[in-house]
């Protein structure tokens, strides 16, 4: 089979064992460098704000191989990258269309100038002197237009002037001063001039950026008040560089390769981030290890060979004996070394878990997300940091890899506190729509037409509407393990009670859930809590 030759501006498709996703080929900003020992291009995505080095094998072009990847990847964003490649496609060609038209107007506009600029003999004299009494007359006349001209301009702004005069936008560079490196494709060129509705590639690095990664923020949030008690966000500076990611030069470590881990290491290496894992079950590692990453044997080499590592597990004891149990984290820290703990656990765990890693001269930071598997393949997840600050900011361009948003919430022990209160709202709501779906079931409603109402109204989200899609199909493939969900519950029920606050609803969704573990659905979608009910 010949190999397809690829070249800047080509559109293509990732393919591999990830979804696959259609992008653009794209010249890379000038200060990130192309991975090392790997033939690769810097591809643009669409319908995303992702950028990454694709390795070549893992590239096809993008119309021969549409309908495969279609057939692959069913999913709603999916389709909006599609319907963006094609308004990209719909763009380019109307920007030909008219600059062909304005071609052919212009040459008959210069070929019927030419005829009308060859008087014939008899009237040029003529004309000539009636031209040369014109221009004396007029002479008077244009000095008094040019000073009128002075003076009304005069009267504006120098800032103004300067807007009025340049229609190109501010911090946007001419199209002549693009440094294109790459060979160019002749057959995407006229592309390459159209309009890149959700396709754009500013500002240049060169350029003051203030927000740079526009899919991405950071939230600090600070005493600001202390007498009052009160609090406020600030964004933080990103590390981003034109709306891609500049990784850090760390070695970053990560352990556990759950639905959650997984989707956040893949994105680690899509960025370019150095990589080595672990996970219990080492075949989780393989598929990861054949994109670059590199394994660690145990926890403890894991830690003592990076620099920032990184944990996500499912619950305390697994949170604990990852870092206290034999070959552990705590093994492997020595000073200076970072441990991040993404799990979502309780306050009383964190806290002891940084104690003993501080304790040894390391840094520590908690890090739960919020989001699901589909969130995490898409690095989407919301971060909830607190503890050490500054390696919090250490953490700026993973955490931009992984997620969209990442909140600092202070000492360690909030972020625990934080996602349990985050958590137990979520798995609330998700009873409250079972329970609803059932009783319009039993009282002979269409439960369809119950999730189109809802879906029209205050509730409507992709939370909703993804989980009555799973009750209604009877689909209930983990996205979020039900058996969490629960854990979760009854961790905040507790966090409740240690302040005697009242948890009445999270109580009662917490026992709903019970039941549907005794129906043997811990291990499917939290949705599965809608069988509890039907049974």
């Amino acid at each position: 089979m010949a190999t397809v030759s690829l070249r800047l501006g080509d559109l293509v498709g990732k393919l591999g064992r990830y979804p696959p996703w259609p992008g653009k080929i794209v010249n890379p900003p000038k200060d990130l460098k192309k991975p090392r020992g790997k033939k690769c291009f810097f591809v643009k995505f669409f319908g995303t704000e992702d950028h990454a080095w694709i390795k070549v094998e893992q590239l096809k072009p993008y119309h021969a191989h549409k309908e495969e990847m279609i057939k692959i990847n069913k999913g709603k964003r999916f389709q909006q990258a599609v319907d963006a490649v094609e308004e990209f496609l719909r763009r380019a060609k109307g920007k030909d269309q008219t600059s062909s038209h304005s071609s052919a107007d212009d040459k008959n506009r210069r070929n019927s100038s030419e005829e009308r600029s060859r008087p014939n003999s008899g009237d040029e004299k003529r004309k000539l002197s009636l031209s040369e009494g014109k221009v004396k007359k007029n002479m008077g006349e244009g000095k008094k237009r040019v000073s009128s001209g002075s003076a009304e301009r005069g009267s504006k702004s120098p800032l103004k002037r300067a807007q009025e005069q340049s229609p190109r936008k501010r911090g946007r560079p001419p199209k002549d001063e693009k440094d294109l490196t790459i060979p160019e494709s002749s057959t995407v060129k006229g592309m390459m001039a159209g309009p890149m509705a959700a396709f754009k590639w500013q500002p240049t690095v060169s350029e003051p950026v203030k927000d740079a990664d526009p899919h991405f923020h950071h939230f600090l949030l600070s005493q600001t008040e202390k007498e009052t008690g009160s609090t406020s966000i600030q964004a933080a500076d990103s590390t981003a560089v034109n709306g891609s990611i500049t990784p850090t030069d760390k070695k970053i470590g990560f352990l556990g390769l759950g639905l959650m881990g997984s989707g956040i290491v893949s994105n680690l290496l899509k960025m370019g981030h150095t990589v080595t894992v672990w996970n219990r079950t080492a075949e989780k590692c393989d598929l990861f290890i054949q994109e670059g990453a590199r394994l660690g044997r145990t926890p403890a080499e894991v830690v003592s060979t990076c620099d920032i590592t990184f944990a996500c597990v499912s619950d305390p004891k697994a949170a604990k004996d990852l870092v206290l149990g034999p070959s552990g984290v705590l093994q492997g820290i020595r000073p200076g070394k970072c441990y991040v703990d993404m799990s979502t656990v309780d306050a009383d765990t964190v806290t002891e878990l940084a104690q003993v890693i501080v304790s040894r001269g390391g840094r520590f930071l908690e890090a739960p997300v919020s989001g699901n598997q589909q969130l995490s393949n898409d690095g989407m997840l919301v971060i909830l940091a607190a503890g050490d600050r500054g390696l919090y900011e250490d953490c700026s361009s993973c955490f931009q890899a992984m997620g969209k948003t990442s909140f600092f919430l202070g000492e360690v022990g909030n972020a625990a506190k934080m996602m349990l209160i985050v958590n137990m709202v979520q798995g609330s709501f998700m009873a409250t729509i079972a329970e609803g779906l059932t009783l319009a079931q039993v009282t002979g409603q269409s439960q369809q037409t119950l999730l189109d109402i809802l879906n029209q109204g205050q509730l409507a989200s992709i939370f909703l509407d993804q989980k009555c899609q799973n009750i209604l199909q009877g689909n209930f493939k983990p996205d979020f393990y039900l058996k969490y969900i629960q854990k979760d519950l009854r961790l905040a029920i507790a966090l409740g009670d240690a302040v005697n606050h009242p948890t009445p609803m999270a109580a009662a969704a917490n026992e709903v859930y019970k039941r549907a573990k005794a129906l043997d659905q811990s291990d499917n979608d939290m949705s599965a809590v809608y069988r509890a009910y039907i049974h």
